[in-house]
């Protein structure tokens, strides 16, 4: 059963016996994305820094004629003013040209987008699963066969979470109370809870929200998970809701690109985004072990996220938003499949991980990461970069091809909490530190993987730890079914005082961070 080309914790197919050492290494690892790089990924990232950004272009002109100005004098102005006297056609041709340039560059300059504050959900204790008791609730079920029951324990070990992640109440009972009442249960409580909080930091009415959009990919009831909110908070008639389903852990950063969209074409408006997934009635209990790893991972949680383009909350709020790339690799059958809601033999529905699954995500995160590099990196990598490009591509030379350092761009990280072996791998592609995983390992290790929310688990942390400084940088980056993967970046517009926050992490974060011990000293 070992041996059944099935992926484990990490995503990566489980070998036999008899496979060899290589064929494991090859499997467990992404691809060095950064070492192979395609042309039109890069064209690409010049194209949205052209089209997004063409009104930079004015502000050197204006600043060269306001240089210019300053040094003429007195006597200077009086022979201009006696100049323009009589030459009335000049005088309106220059006025008029000033009218258009100051028109363009007002008009063409998009709307900045604000994060005027966020919450996070934390469950109550009493929905605590430990690992003795997963373990425990999964063998009272009596679905689960003895070889799978010792499968999931192994998972669990390599997994890289810890002994405070969260379970809805309907998996805990004996036996699991799978409706859904249940799931709507634990939606309202999640969404619910971190709402509640987001207004009450943030002080704003519920009637001001114009824009909702609410993102969960395997629960969608009818009436939608947005009309719950709409219902519950009293919102005005005329907010567009948005229901986001099926669009997987990269969902939460769909929703806040989708907020940006929308904030460039609704003036003073506030848009709520709401990242959530559902348990309930989405636990497997069948004994198909590429869909038992979700189980092991997966675990409760979700954030509220307030997104404003009011020029006057510019003051209040911690973030703006600076740049959004999403790529969608759904084209290719291999990535299209390799998450994939199905039914097991038993005709038991649940969420398969194909055994490609890690090189389909290198590929994502390569179109992606050389996609944004243009938008982010400064001109000295970006330099290097072409020189060595240009070397291998077109003058055919063998020389080493050259890594950008993405920690010249962005002073923080947050990588979706989607497993232990992508951090790995991701902080040795882009040759990162401890400290910059350190967001990521630690949100894995006390809440699990609470798929497009966990991006603001970790947020909450380099919070607490009180590491964000006005103009600090920091880079989102998820990836989930279809298979996407995008990037959000946000640059901090003050210093946040961790003594002031309200977040999950502030009654424990001085017991973080914690040693997770290597997969080779824990499984036998």
């Amino acid at each position: 059963m070992v041996g059944d080309g099935k992926p484990n914790a990490q995503g990566e197919p489980a070998s036999s016996d008899s496979a060899s050492a290589e064929q494991r290494s090859s499997s467990n690892n992404l691809p060095n994305f950064l070492l192979s790089v395609r042309l039109k990924y890069v064209k690409l990232g010049y194209h949205y820094l052209i089209s997004h950004a063409m009104y930079l272009f004015l502000i050197p002109l204006l600043g060269l004629v306001s240089v210019h100005l300053s040094t003429l004098g007195v006597e200077d102005f009086l022979h201009l003013w006696n100049q323009l006297k009589f030459n009335l056609v000049t005088v309106i041709l220059c006025s008029a040209l000033m009218v258009f340039l100051a028109t363009l560059y007002f008009m063409s300059r998009p709307r900045k987008v604000y994060l005027v504050d966020f919450a996070c959900y934390k469950p109550e204790p009493a929905r605590t699963c430990t690992l003795e008791i997963f373990m425990e609730r999964s063998a009272l079920a009596g679905t689960f066969t003895e070889e799978n029951l010792a499968f999931q324990k192994k998972i669990l070990e390599r997994s890289g979470l810890g002994q405070k992640t969260y379970v809805p109440e309907a998996i805990l009972r004996v036996p699991p109370n799978r409706c859904m009442a249940e799931a709507r249960k634990e939606a309202e409580m999640v969404m619910f809870g971190a709402i509640d909080e987001l207004l009450a930091k943030t002080g704003v009415k519920a009637k001001d929200i114009g824009i909702l959009i609410v993102n969960c990919s395997l629960f969608n009831p009818t009436p939608s998970l947005s009309a719950m909110i709409v219902n519950h908070y009293k919102l005005r008639g005329n907010i567009r809701s948005y229901s986001l389903g099926g669009m997987g852990c990269s969902a939460g950063l769909i929703s806040i690109d989708l907020g940006k969209q929308l904030l460039q074409v609704h003036p003073n408006s506030y848009a709520l985004v709401v990242s959530m997934e559902t348990l309930t009635l989405d636990w497997y209990f069948g004994n198909n072990r590429s869909m038992l790893v979700s189980n092991c991972l997966f675990r409760m949680g979700g954030a509220a996220i307030l997104l404003s383009n009011r020029s006057a909350d510019r003051r209040r709020s911690k973030y703006q938003l600076i740049h959004t790339v999403r790529t969608h690799k759904g084209a290719d059958d291999k990535c299209y499949s390799c998450v994939f809601q199905e039914e097991d033999e038993t005709k038991r529905i649940g969420v398969a991980l194909s055994k490609d699954l890690m090189a389909v995500a290198g590929e994502a995160l390569k179109t992606n990461i050389t996609t944004l590099g243009p938008l982010v990196l400064p001109m000295s990598e970006q330099l290097l970069f072409f020189a060595t490009l240009v070397a291998r591509k077109m003058l055919k030379m063998k020389i080493k091809p050259y890594i950008p350092d993405f920690k010249l761009a962005f002073e923080h990280f947050c990588i979706h909490a989607g497993g232990r072996a992508v951090h790995d791998e991701l902080e040795k592609n882009l040759d990162l530190t401890e400290w910059h995983m350190e967001p990521s390992r630690m949100t894995l290790f006390r809440f699990g993987n609470t798929s497009s929310s966990s991006l603001w688990y970790e947020l909450a942390y380099t919070e607490a730890k009180g590491r964000v400084r006005k103009g600090d940088r920091t880079w989102q980056i998820a990836f989930g079914s279809g298979f996407k993967c995008n990037s959000a970046v946000w640059r901090a517009l003050k210093t946040i005082n961790p003594a002031k926050e309200k977040n999950p992490w502030m009654d424990e974060i001085h017991e973080f961070p914690v040693h997770v011990p290597k997969v080779a000293q824990i499984v036998s």
